[in-house]
C-alpha cells in the first residue's frame, strides 16, 4: 500500500531559480556584520522553487503512472529519463535550501526550509553521470518487481498475484515451499544493484549535510534522528506481550496441522506457512487457529461474491463511507483514470497504491482488486490516502502532505476499523449482527492482520538502515534480513538461504526505495484515531465494535486535522484530532484486551517464545 505525489520535495527540472544564488556559483565575498542572505532572500527562494515545481510536476506525475500501469521499454525509458532530471532538481534545491541554515528567519519559512532538505528519499549526487546511474538503477529494480514471475519452465509461469492467491488459501506445505522460494528468485540479480545504488546515494545525502541516507530517513519526524528509533521501540514495547502471545497460539495451532516436524515449537514459525508470501500479516489462516467453539465471524469475501460485487462496486461502497462523514464525492476523472484490475495484454504494478497526479483533483488508484473481504480493507486504506491529499490540496506546495508519513498510511485503516458488523448489516453485506460471546473470534481475525505486522512494520526499515549506514555489506544482506525477521518476528526461513539470496528485494517497497516505518507508526496511529472518532461519534459501545459510519461530526474532526497537511509538527496534528502530541499504543491493548485474556489461557500450557 503506498501514497503517490509529485512535489518540490520530491521532484524538479533542470531550471534556474530567480532572486537565487544557484549553489553551484562561488560565495560573495562578505563580513561579519553583513550576512550572504537574508530571510527576505530565503522567503525568495522558497516562493520561486514552489511556483517552478508546480508547473513541472503533472508531466513527472504522468509518466510515472503510465510507467506503473504500462511497463515497457518506452515508459521505461521516459520515466527514467523524467525521474533523473527531477531528481537532480530536487536534490540541487535540497542543497540550496541547506545554505539557509544559519539564516533567521520566522518559524514558517524555517519548516519549509527544512522540508525541501530532509524529504528526498535516494538524493542524486552532484555528479551528472552517477545521477544518471541512480536513475537507471530506480527504474531497473521497478521494472524487476513489477515484471517478476516464477517459472517453473519455459512455458510454465506464474505471476506474484496467482502465487499470493495460492499461499492464500493452499495448505499444501510443499506447493507453499514451491513458490516461496519461486519468488524469491526474482529478486537475486538485484542485489548488485541495491548495493550499487546505496553507495551512490549516500553521496547523495552526504551532499546535504547528512552522515548518510539512513540519518537522512530518520531525521523526518520532527525530532532528532537518533531520538526517533528509541520512540519507536517505545512502542514496541507497548505492543510486544500481545504480539507474543498471538505468535504462541499460532505456532502451536499450526504444529498441531503440519506436525512439529514442520513447525518445532521451540523456533521461530516457518515463513511459508503463514497465509501471506512475506509472513507480514496472518489473517489467512484464520481457520486453522481460531478458538474451538462455535463463532459466528462475517465472511466478508463470500458475502462480497454472493452479492455480485465486481472491483467497480467494492471502490463505490469504499467512497460512500467517506461520503457519510460528510466528504465530496469523488471526481469523475477518478472512475475514468484508476487503475481497478490488472490488464490482459500488459504488464503493470498490481501493488497498490493511491496518486494525486496535479496535486489538486486528479485522483487516482493503482489496483489489481480481488474479490476479497482483505481487499475491501485496501480499497478503503487506498481512498483515504486520496482523501487526505483533497483536504490538503489548498496548502503551499512544500506543505501538500502527511503531517507525518505514517498519518497518510492510517487514515484509511482507521476506516477499515469501522467496518465492523455493525457496519457491513447496514449496507446489506450481513444480516444479523453476531452477538458479544462472538468479539474473540473477530478480534483474533484482527489481530492476525493488525497485531502480526507490527514487527514486520518496524524490522523492514532497521534492516534499512543498517545497510545505508555501512553497517553490514552485501554479502551480509540476507543473514541481517533474517536476523531482524527472527527477532522482531519469531519467523525464519523455511529452507537455508544462500549468501547470494536478495530476499529483502522480495518486497515491493525495497527495490522500490518506499520507507517501511510509516506502516509501523500507521498501525500504532489508526487505533488511536479510532478512539478519538469514536468517542466524537458519542459511541459508548466496546472500541472494536465502533464504527463512525454516518457521523458528519467525526468526519469533521477528522478533516480538521486532515487539512493541516504538513504545515504543522506532526504531534500538533495528532493534538487536534486526540487530545495529545504522544503517540500511543495503549489503546492497542485496550482494544485487544479480551482477546489477550482468551490468548493467554490457551497458552497457559504451552512453551511460548523462540
Amino acid at each position: 500500500m503506498k501514497m503517490t505525489r509529485f512535489s518540490l520535495v520530491s521532484l524538479g527540472l533542470v531550471a534556474a531559480l530567480s532572486g537565487c544564488q544557484p549553489a553551484s556559483e562561488p560565495p560573495q565575498e562578505t563580513t561579519e556584520t553583513t550576512p550572504m542572505y537574508t530571510a527576505k532572500d530565503a522567503a525568495m527562494f522558497v516562493e520561486s522553487a514552489q511556483r517552478e515545481m508546480e508547473k513541472m510536476q503533472v508531466p513527472a506525475a504522468k509518466a510515472a503512472w503510465l510507467y506503473a500501469t504500462n511497463i515497457n521499454e518506452d515508459t521505461a525509458t521516459v520515466n527514467a529519463y523524467i525521474s533523473e532530471l527531477y531528481a537532480n532538481r530536487a536534490s540541487e534545491l535540497a542543497k540550496q535550501a541547506a545554505e539557509f541554515n544559519d539564516v533567521e528567519v520566522d518559524a514558517d519559512l524555517r519548516r519549509k526550509l527544512d522540508l525541501m532538505r530532509t524529504s528526498l528519499t535516494m538524493p542524486p549526487p552532484a555528479s551528472p553521470m552517477k545521477s544518471e546511474r541512480l536513475a537507471q538503477i530506480s527504474s531497473e529494480l521497478d521494472g524487476m518487481y513489477g515484471k517478476g514471475k516464477y517459472c517453473r519452465s519455459e512455458g510454465d509461469c506464474i505471476g506474484l498475484v496467482d502465487m499470493s492467491a495460492e499461499m492464500a488459501t493452499s495448505r499444501d506445505a510443499d506447493l507453499l515451499l514451491e513458490y516461496w522460494q519461486g519468488w524469491r528468485e526474482v529478486s537475486v540479480p538485484m542485489k548488485d544493484l541495491y548495493a550499487e545504488q546505496v553507495v551512490i546515494a549516500n553521496e547523495g545525502a552526504a551532499e546535504l549535510g547528512f552522515a548518510n541516507v539512513s540519518e537522512l530517513w530518520r531525521s523526518k519526524y520532527d525530532m532528532p534522528a537518533d531520538d526517533f528509533p528509541v520512540e519507536l521501540d517505545r512502542l514496541w514495547g507497548q505492543v510486544k506481550p500481545l504480539y507474543d502471545a498471538l505468535h504462541c497460539h499460532v505456532r502451536a495451532e499450526l504444529g498441531g496441522y503440519y506436525g512439529e516436524d514442520i513447525v518445532p515449537q521451540d523456533k521461530p514459525i516457518p515463513a511459508h506457512l503463514l497465509g501471506n508470501m512475506w509472513a507480514q500479516s496472518w489473517g489467512n489462516i484464520y481457520d486453522l487457529v481460531k478458538p474451538d467453539e462455535p463463532m459466528e465471524v462475517p465472511d466478508v469475501t463470500g458475502a462480497l461474491r454472493d452479492q455480485d460485487y465486481d472491483e467497480i462496486k467494492m471502490v463505490k461502497q469504499a467512497e460512500s463511507f467517506f461520503s457519510s462523514l460528510g466528504f465530496e464525492q469523488l471526481p469523475e476523472t477518478f472512475w475514468e483514470r484508476s487503475q481497478f484490475s490488472k490488464p490482459a495484454d500488459r504488464d503493470v504494478q498490481c501493488h497498490a497504491s493511491a496518486w494525486n497526479v496535479d496535486d489538486k483533483d486528479d485522483l487516482r488508484i493503482k489496483m489489481c482488486i480481488q474479490i476479497t473481504g482483505e481487499e475491501f480493507n485496501v480499497i478503503h486504506h487506498e481512498l483515504g490516502h486520496n482523501y487526505y491529499q483533497r483536504a490538503y490540496n489548498q496548502e503551499p506546495l512544500l506543505y501538500r502532505g502527511s503531517a507525518n508519513d505514517g498519518f497518510h498510511e492510517a487514515i484509511g485503516d482507521t476506516i477499515a476499523l469501522s467496518i465492523t458488523p455493525k457496519y457491513l448489516k447496514e449496507i446489506g453485506l450481513i444480516d444479523e449482527i453476531p452477538d458479544p460471546s462472538n468479539d474473540v473470534g473477530m478480534l483474533l481475525q484482527t489481530a492476525l492482520d493488525k497485531i502480526a505486522f507490527i514487527p514486520f512494520g518496524l524490522m523492514v526499515d532497521q534492516w534499512r538502515w543498517k545497510v545505508m549506514a555501512g553497517e553490514v555489506g552485501p554479502d551480509e544482506y540476507n543473514e541481517l534480513w533474517w536476523n531482524l525477521r527472527e527477532k522482531y518476528q519469531g519467523v525464519m526461513a523455511p529452507v537455508d538461504r544462500n549468501a547470494n539470496a536478495f530476499d529483502p528485494g522480495a518486497k515491493y517497497h525495497v527495490p522500490a526505495n518506499v520507507p517501511y516505518t510509516r506502516y509501523f507508526l500507521a498501525h500504532i496511529l489508526q487505533f488511536q484515531f479510532h478512539k478519538a472518532l469514536c468517542d466524537v461519534a458519542g459511541d459508548e459501545g466496546p472500541l472494536n465494535r465502533c464504527s463512525i459510519y454516518g457521523s458528519e461530526e467525526a468526519g469533521e474532526a477528522l478533516n480538521a486535522m486532515l487539512e493541516m497537511g504538513q504545515s504543522k509538527p506532526w504531534q500538533e496534528a495528532l493534538q487536534t484530532l486526540t487530545g495529545t502530541d504522544k503517540m500511543d499504543a495503549s489503546t492497542i491493548v485496550n482494544y485487544f484486551q479480551p482477546l489477550k485474556t482468551w490468548l493467554d489461557e490457551q497458552n497457559k500450557d504451552r512453551q511460548c517464545g523462540w
